[in-house]
């Protein structure tokens, strides 16, 4: 496992959001996740064996967060881990905590899924850090229709030989409610993107982080785009900026076979 840590150099100010621009480093360790590019430059680059993510310090929860799942790490048969805990290459009052989410009615809804991770232990132990969770309604959401989003992408992966995963957060109109003592933010809704590399197509999803039917999860597809506009990341940015463009701006007209 690679982690780094590097002090902020200077601030920036977007139109969508204020944080702290931090310096890479050395991502060597996570070339297989950021082989697409990176999303955006903001907040703190973690490398871990089964993905790559940026966390937000003030929010306390993923920017976003990137998988390369292929078909033998889809088939992995490993135990959940299932044990929860601050990441411990995050800073105190700087990372979310057991207790802030302890009673707060949310799950610790991971954005890189354990099931994801069955191919490795490490991989598995390093999912549940809660740098890889945001505030998850559960009944109907984590515990379901987001669930069977997951159970899909598995499905694809096996199918279509390899897929890159991009998954976070979004905070419309603002951060409007957190939980625990560290504030951790609660998301309006959250975004996932499947990306396959052989077909060079892509399906993607913004649902409300709310309770959902699964039989709706057509209803959710958006184009690449949609989710850009809303929060100001740039996706795909290593292809070529034709192909690029042609990929992001096209709708998924239904769930992938």
């Amino acid at each position: 496992m690679f982690s780094k840590y590097v002090k902020p150099i200077f601030i920036i100010v977007t139109f969508f959001l204020t944080v702290t621009f931090v310096s890479a480093g050395s991502i060597d360790g996570c070339k297989e996740y950021s082989k697409l590019g990176l999303p955006g430059k903001q907040g703190e680059l973690l490398c871990r064996k089964g993905f790559l993510l940026s966390h937000d310090s003030t929010n306390k929860t993923p920017i976003w967060v990137i998988e390369h799942l292929t078909v033998e790490k889809a088939q992995g048969s490993l135990p959940r881990y299932n044990k929860f805990q601050p990441d411990p290459d995050l800073k105190e009052g700087e990372r979310a905590e057991l207790a802030d989410y302890r009673s707060s009615g949310y799950d610790r809804g991971h954005m890189a899924p354990a099931a994801d991770m069955k191919w490795d232990q490490q991989a598995m132990v390093e999912c549940f850090y809660l740098s890889n969770m945001v505030p998850q309604v559960g009944k109907g959401m984590n515990q379901g229709i987001w669930k069977d989003l997951e159970e899909h992408v598995r499905t694809w992966a096996i199918d279509r030989g390899a897929v890159y995963i991009f998954t976070g957060p979004i905070y419309e109109g603002g951060i409007k409610k957190t939980i625990g003592k560290n504030k951790v933010a609660i998301p309006s809704h959250l975004y996932k993107i499947i990306y396959d590399p052989n077909k060079a197509e892509a399906i993607a999803f913004i649902m409300p982080n709310q309770k959902l039917d699964s039989a709706d999860m057509p209803k959710y597809i958006v184009t690449i785009r949609d989710i850009e506009k809303k929060t100001g990341l740039d996706f795909l940015s290593n292809l070529d900026q034709d192909v690029q463009g042609v990929i992001e701006n096209k709708k998924a007209q239904g769930l992938w076979k």
